[in-house]
């Protein structure tokens, strides 16, 4: 899959320095750009994007304000938040609005390759020490997003539990669908009965929920590892 990006930032140099870089990428293509909120929700429509590169500080409809307006009116469109800050506030209130991703602009154009790539595939786009950041002030918060109570979490079955984990170590649909021998939309489906049981609303938070109540291996997410073996997803494989 190609990832059809729109490029917004209201700094013409920014915009154009992300473009260029790029353009060299044979499955990444950058179709537009936008300089404040109002107009890429627009050119979101217009251009048919799957990828939303979004600065978080603009003039008139901001970067969260646009996030949430376009995952209401483009739910199959991610937004991934490219910005200078990296303020706890901003990066909750940027998840809570819908981002797939938080990524900072002075990471290397490597990283945020990888990125777009991770949501691109269907999984979380945001670097480990942001990852953190987010489920620390989300747990001081008390966020309701974290703390699904006891009964939510006993609901869950052991397939779910398995689909979590993986979430939560950062692994995408096709990783968890390998792993678990099952297909793609079995795990969209599991992943859509998770947000349902933990009231959350995308998968980044049940990505920062999997990590907060330990479902990593050696409480590390963003780097996944798989960690159902192959013989154990043997065993549970349908017969």
């Amino acid at each position: 899959m190609t990832a059809r990006v729109l490029v917004v930032d209201d700094h013409v140099l920014v915009r154009q320095g992300i473009v260029r870089l790029l353009q060299d990428e044979t499955d990444i293509e950058v179709v537009g750009e936008a300089s404040n909120g109002f107009e890429a929700v627009n050119k979101a429509k217009d251009l048919e994007v799957n990828i939303v590169l979004m600065d978080l500080y603009m003039s008139g409809l901001d970067g969260v304000a646009t996030t949430r307006l376009i995952r209401r009116e483009l739910p199959n469109v991610d937004v991934i938040i490219v910005t200078a800050s990296d303020d706890e506030d901003d990066l909750f209130e940027a998840i809570q609005a819908g981002a797939r991703g938080y990524v900072m602009k002075s990471v290397d154009i490597s990283d945020l390759i990888q990125q777009i790539r991770q949501v691109l595939t269907g999984g979380v786009g945001m670097t480990d020490d942001l990852t953190t950041k987010l489920v620390t002030g989300l747990a001081r918060r008390g966020s309701k997003s974290l703390n699904a109570d006891l009964t939510e979490r006993e609901s869950l079955t052991d397939r779910e539990k398995e689909v979590l984990e993986l979430i939560a170590q950062g692994a995408t649909n096709k990783e968890i669908a390998s792993s678990l021998f099952i297909s793609e939309n079995t795990v969209r489906a599991h992943v859509r009965t998770l947000m349902q049981k933990l009231h959350m609303d995308n998968r980044t938070q049940l990505a920062v929920y999997g990590v907060h109540e330990g479902y990593t291996v050696n409480g590390r997410a963003g780097n996944p590892t798989l960690g159902v073996s192959r013989k154990q997803a043997a065993a549970n494989r349908p017969r």
